[in-house]
């Protein structure tokens, strides 16, 4: 799963970007402007709801196992959540607390 993982952050880093580097080309740079193109329409609105919803169970999954399982600097997966994608962080962390669990078992 760990392979999984990775491709998945990796995808979930790439994918997001190319579309906001195309978006900024165009000259939009703001965060009002971003997120006025996320809710543009119901379509693009009802991912956009999906995906703060999601990312905020997640984030608050994430910091919970991370306590539980002792895994520390969680904070670096919420800050890439943010300024990469939700879609890399999660796959990230996932990587991360396998690779934590393999650790910790011997």
């Amino acid at each position: 799963m760990i392979y999984v993982y990775a491709v998945l952050a990796v995808i979930g880093a790439v994918g997001p970007w190319y579309f906001n580097v195309q978006w900024m080309a165009l000259g939009n740079t703001s965060l009002f402007s971003f997120l006025s193109g996320v809710f543009a329409n119901p379509a693009s609105s009802s991912i956009g709801v999906d995906i703060v919803v999601g990312a905020t169970a997640v984030n608050l999954w994430m910091v919970h196992e991370a306590k539980r399982i002792g895994m520390k600097h969680v904070w670096v997966y919420i800050v890439v959540t943010f300024f990469v994608a939700f879609a890399c962080a999660a796959p990230l962390f996932m990587l991360m607390r396998e690779r934590h669990l393999r650790a910790t078992r011997g």
